[in-house]
């Protein structure tokens, strides 16, 4: 592991986002809550919190981030079949909570391709990516569109 210990303590947040890419026979009944596996949203919102909090054991030399906060949200895009996920995490700390969202935000997705692949099974995960983060030596970076 790297050494962080003379490293500042400061707030830290950031945000992580990629999409889901489903048929329309099943982009239908997941909007309309009537997959039968259950409320896949909500199951892929928990995943994705559950795997945030344990990065540092999943992810080999990965510091132990305890966060603050963690937020997932979806959006559906009707036009792609596709459902959008955006994560973001805050913690006070010596390290940044980048892995932290973007482990989110690709178990949240995965857990959106295992609820929806009896129904479909051209799913596309993609375009998982960090947005933003800030704190730090390095203080802010925002993704340039």
């Amino acid at each position: 592991m790297v050494d962080i210990s003379s490293k500042a303590t400061t707030q830290r947040e950031a945000v992580a986002s990629g999409q889901v890419i489903i048929g329309p026979d099943a982009f239908n009944l997941l909007v309309d809550s009537k997959i039968l596996k259950g409320d896949v949203l909500a199951v892929a919102r928990i995943a994705g919190i559950m795997a945030a909090k344990k990065v540092g054991s999943m992810i080999p030399l990965c510091h132990p981030l305890t966060l603050q906060n963690i937020e997932i949200d979806f959006t559906p895009n009707t036009e792609k079949n596709a459902i959008e996920i955006l994560a973001r995490a805050k913690a006070k700390g010596s390290t940044g909570a980048e892995m932290e969202v973007l482990t989110a935000v690709s178990i949240a997705a995965l857990t959106i391709y295992d609820m929806c692949k009896s129904i479909e099974k051209n799913i596309t995960i993609e375009k998982i990516q960090l947005n933003y983060k800030t704190g730090g030596k390095s203080g802010t970076w925002k993704r340039k569109i």
